[in-house]
């Protein structure tokens, strides 16, 4: 006789990582040990974090980044993955999303170093290429080549390819309806034990507070948000966003408060979501509509936001279809050293 959802037993894991908490919510038969299904996440998670993060000086995007112009670099797959589609993204948005900013980020102290004066200016007077113009990659081999000097920065994808991690590994141990999570990258996988979907809240972008904006009802879904209300730089009357402009070479200025991006894996919407920021609202919106993707964009100055696909009819009030479970929102932490 099959399980009814009342056998099952809720279990709700969590861990250190990327300097900040993966975590993972689902319900199991009570005879199910979570501790082996714990140690294979952390192991995964670690392993993108030892691939992917700019704080860890050995790390395989550090090697790439250090490598002197065409010379190949030897790479493990899931980072080529990684690599792959932030070109393609880059491509897609004509170079708004660009992983060939780990300069700006470093020098304006949002990576290991702290902020420093003549690495702004070098940062910003620098002629730019795009990194889809520069990096060359050759999957058959699984190996990288850039043709101009360049440093990586994969902050604004490696916790969304985290979350996909996750959601393989809880499914390599059968496990095919879970809420998974780093930080405010999220991704649904099948529906709670009742067959209702998984509730996650939008946050509202308010730096004093954590507050729902609106809700989301995801299944098999995975949902992002980058924001500049809890990562930023002030600079006399204005606040300057994490995320970097790559035309400038310095931190958005005038951007909007939070974009929230639905994709089917959350890589993708991780990496939209700060392309979306990048590109704002009117520029944002075109390029969703054309392609499909389902954005929110909220403002300071318009509460409702404004949204593509789902994000039409989003409901501006926490529902009464249930208690969210987590919140989408500006994350705390970044690919980080120990």
């Amino acid at each position: 006789m099959p399980k009814t959802f009342t056998d099952l037993a809720r279990h709700a894991l969590n861990g250190p990582t990327m300097g900040t908490r993966w975590s993972a919510l689902f319900h199991a038969p009570a005879d199910f040990d979570p501790e082996p299904l714990r140690d294979a996440v952390t192991a995964a998670v670690d392993e993108v974090d030892r691939q992917m993060s700019i704080w860890k000086p050995d790390s395989d995007i550090n090697r790439l980044s250090a490598a002197p112009p065409d010379t190949w670099v030897d790479l493990p797959p899931a980072l080529m993955k990684v690599l792959a589609a932030g070109l393609s993204i880059g491509r897609a948005t004509d170079g708004a999303f660009d992983i060939g900013m780990g300069d700006a980020v470093s020098a304006w102290g949002f990576g290991p170093t702290n902020a420093d004066p003549g690495r702004i200016r070098a940062a910003r007077e620098r002629c730019r290429l795009p990194a889809h113009d520069v990096l060359e990659l050759d999957c058959q081999h699984s190996r990288a080549r850039k043709h101009a000097p360049m440093q990586f920065d994969l902050n604004g994808i490696a916790k969304g390819h985290g979350v996909d991690r996750l959601t393989d590994t809880v499914r390599a141990f059968g496990v095919d309806n879970a809420l998974l999570a780093i930080d405010g990258e999220l991704r649904a996988i099948g529906n709670q034990p009742d067959k209702s979907p998984w509730i996650v809240a939008v946050e509202s972008p308010d730096p004093e507070r954590r507050a729902a904006h609106s809700v989301l009802e995801l299944t098999d879904m995975a949902v992002a948000t980058s924001g500049d209300y809890r990562h930023w730089v002030q600079v006399g009357e204005r606040r300057l966003s994490h995320t970097m402009d790559p035309q400038r070479g310095m931190p958005l200025s005038n951007s909007p408060a939070s974009v929230t991006v639905l994709a089917g894996d959350c890589m993708n919407a991780d990496a939209w979501a700060t392309a979306m920021m990048v590109l704002g609202e009117g520029k944002g919106r075109k390029v969703a509509e054309a392609i499909g993707l389902s954005v929110l964009y909220l403002r300071r100055d318009r509460p409702g936001g404004v949204g593509t696909g789902y994000f039409q009819e989003v409901d501006e009030r926490v529902g009464s279809n249930g208690c969210p479970l987590q919140m989408t929102g500006e994350g705390f932490g970044s690919c980080q050293r120990d």
